[in-house]
């Protein structure tokens, strides 16, 4: 399947942030990178936490 969005989280381990590697934002993982991106650009860093877990745990929220 062709994406039309790749992001930096595609080379991550953890499967949370892998599902959102095509998501139409620049995500970074948490890093030097991004801090050093947000620091040069003078930019706030916006931080997403989350969490990963099965259908029905979505499901009972």
């Amino acid at each position: 399947m062709n994406k039309k969005y790749t992001n930096r989280l595609i080379n991550e381990a953890s499967p949370y942030l892998k599902q959102h590697a095509h998501n139409p934002v620049d995500w970074y993982p948490w890093g030097e990178e991004a801090i050093s991106r947000a620091q040069r650009e003078n930019k706030p860093i916006f931080l997403s936490i989350g969490y990963s877990s099965c259908h029905w745990c979505h499901v009972m929220e």
